[in-house]
């Protein structure tokens, strides 16, 4: 049987299938319709959250719906041609496109149809709407049928000037703190912002990484090293000053510092050594514990008050005897075997702490009551309790912990990456890859893997002791293996598992995200392990290396070369 290919065929074939210049064009219209409906009125009624009643003046949901039709239509001139656009799209255009116009469709859609289920129907709806259901999905279906233009980007050295690539790095991070500024100030009484902000910014964040904007983006940063640290840390540091709302939100980013730096101790254990660890948590409560117990507090056995510093002492050197003690007759286990037993060490730690109350065991711990009355820390006079002026700006109790936690997060940061680099942190993945054979190149397994355990544990006491004061009490139920309150074992791991294992910035998104997501949507508190238990079989199916993963994961879950050697087998053989 033979395909008929003859002109007048070849000729019906071009006239039916769209041009991808029309595409284009449909996807530019889509997104101007799509700009347009961010200022006309979505609905009549001030009664959602929100107030989209006005024309002229878009409120916070509409502007999420401009900014994704407004990248949506940018990349869609970077691949018609025009010049000046054609920088955006180094790695091809289709793919970014489509998850631009995708983000932007669901979360367009999302906001009219949670309009209609909160006000109770489509008569609600202003012309508004219309339009932007329209105009997003128009360039979403367009985008659907664009040919793939992908192409392999090789990072070359950039031929900007100096001052050019500076000024681009720092736009970067503004832009980036306002994002994350915009995320965090959310308004618990508006989920429905927050779900459309992590909609478009999840498929943004994928869609520029698809561009190849990201790469070129890494290498600026790496030829720009120092400014890249100067940045990060200016961005860090300017969060509580542009905050708008006191210290509502300045707690939520205390707490993401604190269960970042947990994570990152983690990762130093799992990551690095490949170690599961499923009690780690409990290290955190020892620092917590320990640093209650010497802060004084009016409820301590020891009925003593150390300065700041001699409790972070306290704590990290306890947690790491705890680390050490644990790690000595358990490290000799692997795999499953391990992780049972850490699990149940942890579920030990805490029922311990509950028992301590006088009455099932020596008064220590006062028991499920906890050590309340923790005091707020005071160095050199500064009260971390009270709130500052500074630059002319009031900043709340919170931005002082804050503060503190940038310090901690920047030495933990610190001692992983020196850690991970030297030639302990080469043991430690060696170990990880197959132990049988370190051992045989000369590699004591089990004094690595008690180095690894026992450092994991020195960084999680050394947090737990600045999450004693925050908190100003310290309870057992806060140390649990599951809970729907970060951070717990299980939102631990998940952090170092999401974010990408053995990486530095892999563990803090992956903690940021975890921590945050379930602080803004609290109306889903029963539906929370459930969504998170579909999150990870999506991860582990589309990204199993993790958001953020290093080159050795990344090349292990995505070789191509096995599936080439069948194929260059049976040439061969065909050959011979």
């Amino acid at each position: 049987m033979t395909t008929d290919t003859t002109p007048q065929t070849q000729t019906q074939t071009a006239k039916t299938a769209p041009a991808p210049a029309a595409l284009l064009y449909a996807i530019i219209g889509g997104s101007l319709l799509t700009i347009v409906s961010a200022f006309l009125a979505w609905t009549w009624t001030a009664d959602f959250p929100g107030d989209l009643t006005f024309y002229g003046s878009p409120a916070d949901l509409q502007y999420i719906t401009l900014a994704g039709a407004a990248l949506t239509l940018v990349h869609a001139l970077s691949a018609l041609g025009v010049k000046g656009f054609g920088w955006l799209t180094p790695a091809g255009s289709r793919k970014a496109i489509w998850f631009l116009a995708l983000g932007n469709a669901a979360a367009t859609w999302f906001t009219v149809i949670a309009i209609t289920v909160v006000l109770g129907g489509v008569i609600n709806l202003e012309p508004g709407a219309y339009v932007a259901l329209v105009g997003s999905l128009v360039p979403a279906l367009a985008a659907y049928k664009l040919p793939d233009d992908s192409r392999k980007v090789t990072p070359a050295k950039s031929t900007l000037p100096n001052w050019a690539e500076i000024l681009i790095i720092t736009g970067v991070f503004a832009l980036g703190l306002f994002v994350i500024t915009f995320g965090i100030d959310t308004d618990d009484k508006e989920p429905q912002l927050f779900v459309a902000y992590l909609i478009t910014v999840g498929l943004a964040a994928l869609a520029l990484n698809k561009s190849g904007l990201l790469a070129r983006f890494s290498v600026l940063t790496a030829n720009n090293r120092q400014v890249t640290l100067l940045g990060t840390a200016a961005a860090a540091i300017a969060f509580p000053f542009i905050q708008q709302s006191g210290d509502t939100y300045t707690l939520i980013a205390v707490n993401i510092l604190i269960f970042a730096t947990v994570a990152l101790g983690l990762n130093i254990v799992v990551g690095l050594a490949g170690l599961l660890d499923l009690g780690y948590v409990a290290f955190l409560g020892v620092g917590a514990y320990a640093a209650a117990l010497v802060s004084g507090s009016t409820a301590s056995a020891f009925g003593i008050h150390l300065p700041f510093w001699a409790a972070v002492i306290v704590g990290a050197i306890v947690s790491l005897v705890f680390g050490v003690v644990i790690g000595a007759p358990t490290l000799r286990l692997r795999g499953d075997y391990l992780a049972i037993v850490t699990l149940g060490f942890g579920e030990i730690f805490r029922i311990a702490m509950g028992n301590l109350d006088g009455t099932s065991g020596p008064d220590v711990t006062n028991g499920p009551n906890g050590i309340p009355n923790i005091p707020h820390l005071e160095i050199f006079g500064w009260n971390f309790g009270e709130s500052h002026t500074v630059a002319g700006i009031e900043l709340g109790a919170y931005a002082n912990y804050y503060f503190l936690m940038l310090l901690v997060m920047a030495l933990v940061v610190l001692v992983f990456a020196r850690a991970g680099n030297s030639r302990i942190g080469r043991a430690w993945v060696a170990i990880r890859e197959d132990e049988t054979a370190a051992e045989a190149m000369g590699i004591n397994g089990f004094k690595v893997k008690l180095i690894a355990f026992a450092l994991g544990a020195t960084l999680a006491g050394l947090a737990g002791t600045v999450q004693a004061h925050v908190n100003t009490t310290v309870v057992p139920e806060n140390y649990v293996f599951a809970g729907p309150v970060p951070p717990n074992s299980a939102f631990l791991l998940a952090a170092v598992i999401l974010g990408g294992m053995g990486t530095i910035r892999g563990p803090i998104l992956g903690a940021a995200l975890l921590f945050l997501i379930p602080a803004k949507l609290a109306f889903l508190q029963d539906y929370q392990l459930l969504a998170f238990g579909i999150a990870l079989i999506l991860l582990m199916r589309f990204r199993p290396e993790g958001l953020i993963a290093n080159k050795r994961a990344q090349l292990e879950f995505h070789d191509d070369t096995a599936d080439q050697a069948p194929k260059d087998l049976a040439t061969a053989k065909a050959g011979a």
